[in-house]
């Protein structure tokens, strides 16, 4: 393997964890790898919510911060939670002052939305539900125009070279398959996303699939609450894949969930009804779906024609799939959206490997618990790529460094699309939204005959990683707790829980072999 050497900080990833990354190491120079042209393939720059921010003053983020530990049953450390949620106003001005169009309100201040479990109206928008886009918009202008910062786009990341202990680099290859190229670096920082798209029916980019987390743990790292996959409980159902998303924000304006039969179901199942905690509100609708009482959103009441305007994602999404909600109500589905589990690290966004950190999704910061809250995830991007960043300023000296001219020579290995679609059958079949022992032994199985299929396939070794520590974590999680269901242990054990930590040798001791096909 051809081996090059970089002064310049590596960044994996290109959502809005990377990009505020490599806008808070500036002047150190950084290089970002990202798989597509900067920022399409990221879950950030498809974020239809928001940013939560205690930005009213009848508000305050000790109120967020208990919101959000109140959302993540018994599993957010409170610390984390009181860090984020005090960062959070700064980070909300930060942005504005970059430029992020956020929406104002004829006096100049920011329009705030209500979510599920939010105690008070603290999401800050842009144009309704193009939060995310029009953020990630705006970071790339100012990353592109950044003279520390150079962007390798095309170019994935496949594999940590761990050296006594310590990353010492990354491998790279063309995201089309090329010969892999190892480059050292002083410093790696991991954001490059979640791994909802290692389910069959998600909410995510394609790319988005477990990938970063595989790549942290086959090098060694642990990894934290991975049995946490917060499945969101409207995804548009139809045959789109992914699943485009209908806000939560829609429920916030009064959107009701119906059944075919015109029924509302939340109010018999929990006092906030259409805005109780997205756990509770996904198993609803997967109960719904599962009784062939195919659930719906009905905007009609709520919003009339304002969602053409007001929602244009959702209007558009209706549009190409010929969906008329000022007529109908749009049907949902309960879609893996949001990976509450990741790395483990600490409020520096340092892994358990020196050399690596890690941010946004593909991290597990503590904040999230067993049930992120609604526009959480955004926040925790933004301060815990500023937080690494400064980390890695800290340890990373200043130094002129060239830019990387990788070679893109020769072949390599890409994952065989069918197992990869079997690999997303066996998720969602045996790890999705209710488990039981039986199903997850099975899926464990399934994803280790997978990975033997093709086993110089480094990508697909990484989502069989990640793949494995979900349900490997699941079976050894004997409760329900948050967004972790279990039919065979319904309760939850305790108001507070333990975090889950396991490195991939510990997960891989619980897989069974696989059968005989």
């Amino acid at each position: 393997m051809r081996e090059l050497e970089t002064g310049r900080v590596v960044i994996v990833g290109a959502g809005l964890a990377a990009l505020t990354a490599a806008l808070r190491l500036a002047p150190r120079p950084v290089l970002m790898i990202s798989p597509e042209a900067l920022g399409s393939g990221a879950s950030s720059a498809w974020a239809q919510g928001g940013i939560a921010a205690a930005m009213d003053p009848a508000d305050a983020p000790e109120n967020h911060a208990a919101d959000t530990i109140r959302a993540g049953a018994g599993l957010v450390d409170a610390a984390v939670a009181d860090f984020v949620t005090a960062q959070a106003p700064g980070q909300i001005r930060a942005l504005s002052g970059i430029g992020a169009p956020f929406d104002r309100t004829a006096e100049g201040g920011y329009v705030l939305s209500r979510e599920a479990a939010h105690g008070f109206a603290r999401v800050v928008r842009v144009r309704g539900d193009q939060a995310g886009a029009e953020i990630t918009r705006t970071l790339i202008a100012a990353v592109r125009e950044a003279p520390s910062a150079q962007v390798l786009e095309g170019v994935i990341a496949t594999g940590l070279a761990v050296e006594d202990g310590r990353v010492v680099g990354v491998r790279l290859m063309a995201a089309g398959g090329s010969a892999p190229v190892l480059l050292r670096a002083p410093a790696v920082l991991l954001a490059a996303g979640g791994a909802a798209g290692l389910y069959a029916r998600t909410t995510n980019p394609a790319r988005i699939c477990g990938q970063a987390l595989g790549m942290a743990a086959r090098a060694g790292a642990v990894v934290a609450d991975a049995e946490f996959v917060q499945f969101h409980p409207t995804a548009i159902d139809c045959a789109e894949d992914p699943a485009p998303l209908a806000t939560e924000a829609l429920r916030g304006e009064g959107a009701w969930l119906v059944n075919r039969l015109g029924e509302r179901f939340m109010p018999g199942l929990h006092p906030d009804a259409e805005l109780a905690p997205r756990d509770v509100v996904a198993r609803a609708i997967f109960a719904q779906t599962q009784a062939g009482l195919r659930p719906a959103l009905d905007t009609r009441r709520a919003l009339g024609a304002r969602i053409l305007t007001d929602f244009p994602a959702v209007a558009g999404a209706c549009r190409r799939n010929s969906i008329d909600p000022l007529r109908e109500p749009i049907p949902v589905v309960a879609a893996a959206h949001y990976h509450m589990g990741g790395v483990a690290c600490d409020r520096q966004g340092r892994s358990s490997l020196p050399g690596l950190w890690v941010a946004g999704e593909a991290a597990s910061t503590g904040l999230h618990g067993a049930n992120r809250l609604a526009s959480n995830g955004l926040l925790e991007a933004v301060v815990f790529g500023t937080a690494a960043a400064e980390s890695i300023a800290g340890a990373v000296a200043l130094s002129d460094a060239p830019p990387v001219e990788l070679p893109i020579k020769g072949t390599a290995e890409l994952p065989d699309p069918q197992l990869v679609a079997r690999l997303r059958a066996a998720m969602t079949a045996g790890a999705g939204v209710i488990r039981d022992a039986e199903g997850l032994a099975r899926t464990l199985r399934e994803i280790a005959a997978v990975e033997s299929a093709q086993l110089g396939c480094e990508p697909l070794l990484n989502m069989t990683a990640t793949a494995t520590l979900i349900a490997a974590a699941a079976l050894a999680r004997r409760e329900s707790r948050g967004a972790h269901c279990r039919r065979d242990f319904p309760d939850t054990d305790g108001a507070t829980g333990r975090r889950s930590r396991m490195t991939l040798a510990e997960a891989l001791a619980l897989r069974p072999q696989p059968e005989e096909r």
